[in-house]
């Protein structure tokens, strides 16, 4: 019995704070709750960009011509299709029609993924064809079939084949000589609730970006139950502002689409945006960059990807309903969800959403008691189907369950936390984030916490620059360093204090709207902080 050395009262809490609701799920396909709004409301806009909109009707229409064109060329289910774009209309409908098709898309921002790395994913998800945009289908790289969604189908560059995809005078996509496009077939075999939706590449940032396999199973769970589907409704308007490759993603265009709302695809200006959403789902690094006196609208706010400041927290909670979330990549985009009220005393993410768990666990995967730190596992409907192509990780991540038992598997988040007297989970960091400093453990969040506490202090970030130094980041740039260091000794012990502060206007943002840790470092290595000792 796996909780046998806990006491009574602690097996019934971990069951009780650790098994979040059981809540059917309406339809285990997501694209098919996108088609039932191209059904019921056709005529409601469902994408705009810059100018340029697209009702449910056109999207739906021209996604079915995406998936026949798709399914002429050998895609079924369980197949992977490269999604190359930048934001656009056509992003929503090569995503969709390659859904629709039944295989699993593979995003990246074609215009800023470097060459390598658009090499590395096409051939860890074995992608034989690649939707793109015709401008940047040079960019490509060699082997895959290469369509665009913009213009004529086209085989490779410069070898088109006369079916057009979108008309290059200008005319709807998937439509020809006026008229409608032919419904997309039906795909090789039935898609499965347990066939890829998408395949994520993880950052990199410690190595190969690392395919993640997430399931239509996985991806309607969150999106089609509350609080994961955040109240959308026709009528609203989800921001899309961050990058296609990033999970979150995902959240914005699908937890949109399949909710019958307007999905506003960003420009340049991630603000203009924001201003006319009634939904935004962000990490912490973009959304500090939006004020919430300017969006009068926003009801709903979920955020994800890094620790949020309570401070931005308690900003928008007074505006709106503020998520705080937690979850990486291989548990479904967030496992855990928590509704901040700016009243409460701690910022914790919450609980887990329906038909998910989350363990507190001992380095020999033990339960441990309330209130104890130890390492998030997730179980449930979230755990995705694992990394393509590397046994070893997923052996390494991936494991039996066996609270849940019946061949379920659960994840190691390698997050820390604890659960609170009341059953809310308090994030501690990550374990790569325990550092040791002068021999001593550092939990590097818990020293950011107290900087983000500052008068002034928007945000900060706190690194290890060596075996005996810890160096801070904080932003704006008129934030006293003296006075934040003297905040973190009156705090957490002498060890935890930072060598260095060094007030910044802003951070450094990674593509995925994080903060960007190794721009960071070399930072603090090419000049003195202000205020150093």
């Amino acid at each position: 019995m796996p909780l046998r050395h806990l006491t009574p009262r602690d097996r019934r809490l971990f069951r009780q704070y650790g098994h979040g609701p059981a809540v059917p799920v309406p339809d285990p396909l997501i694209h098919h709750a996108v088609e039932r709004h191209a059904r019921a409301v056709p005529d409601a806009i469902a994408v705009e960009h810059e100018g340029a909109t697209l009702s449910y009707a056109q999207l739906n229409r021209r996604a079915d011509a995406v998936a026949a064109r798709l399914a002429r060329a050998g895609v079924g289910a369980g197949d992977h299709v490269g999604l190359f774009v930048r934001r656009s209309t056509a992003m929503a409908v090569g995503l969709l029609g390659i859904l629709k098709a039944g295989a699993a898309y593979v995003p990246q921002d074609i215009g800023i993924t470097p060459r390598g790395q658009l090499d590395h994913v096409v051939r860890t998800a074995g992608a034989a064809v690649v939707l793109t945009l015709r401008e940047h289908a040079s960019n490509v790289p060699p082997g895959p079939l290469v369509l665009t969604l913009d213009g004529p189908f086209d085989d490779r560059p410069g070898d088109p084949r006369g079916e057009t995809f979108g008309d290059p005078a200008g005319g709807p996509l998937g439509e020809r000589a006026g008229r409608p496009a032919a419904p997309a077939p039906d795909p090789r075999r039935p898609v499965a609730p347990d066939d890829g939706c998408y395949v994520l590449f993880t950052s990199g940032t410690t190595g190969r970006p690392n395919g993640v396999k997430v399931t239509h199973r996985n991806v309607a769970n969150l999106l089609l139950t509350a609080p994961g589907d955040l109240g959308i409704r026709p009528g609203d308007r989800v921001a899309q502002l961050l990058n296609i490759a990033f999970d979150m993603a995902a959240w914005e265009i699908l937890g949109c689409l399949a909710h019958g709302a307007t999905l506003v695809v960003r420009g340049r200006d991630i603000a203009a945006a924001a201003r006319t959403a009634t939904v935004l789902i962000a990490t912490p690094t973009v959304l500090s960059g939006i004020d919430p006196a300017a969006c009068p609208r926003v009801r709903a706010v979920a955020v994800a990807g890094e620790p949020c400041p309570r401070p931005l927290a308690d900003r928008w909670a007074l505006r709106a309903d503020f998520y705080n979330c937690c979850g990486p990549t291989e548990t479904t985009i967030v496992n855990t969800m928590s509704r901040h009220d700016p009243a409460a005393p701690l910022l914790t993410i919450g609980r887990p959403t329906p038909n998910n768990t989350v363990y507190v666990l001992d380095a020999d995967r033990r339960p441990l008691p309330v209130g104890e730190v130890g390492e998030m596992w997730a179980g449930g409907a979230c755990v995705s189907a694992g990394y393509l192509s590397d046994r070893a990780l997923n052996a390494e991540r991936y494991a039996p369950d066996p609270f849940l038992g019946g061949g379920h598997r659960m994840f190691r988040t390698r997050d820390l936390g604890r659960w609170t007297a009341d059953g809310e989970l308090e994030h501690l960091g990550r374990t790569d984030d325990q550092v040791k400093v002068r021999g001593f453990r550092v939990e590097l969040d818990s020293v950011s916490s107290v900087l983000e506490r500052v008068p002034g202090c928007a945000r900060a970030v706190t690194l290890r620059r060596d075996a005996r130094t810890l160096v801070s980041f904080v932003c704006p740039a008129d934030v006293d360093p003296a006075a934040a260091r003297r905040a973190v000794a009156e705090a957490l012990p002498y060890y935890c204090v930072p060598e260095n502060v060094m007030p910044l206007p802003f951070l450094p943002e990674t593509d995925r709207g994080k903060i960007d840790k190794q721009a960071l470092l070399r930072l603090a290595t090419e000049r003195p902080a202000v205020g150093a000792r």
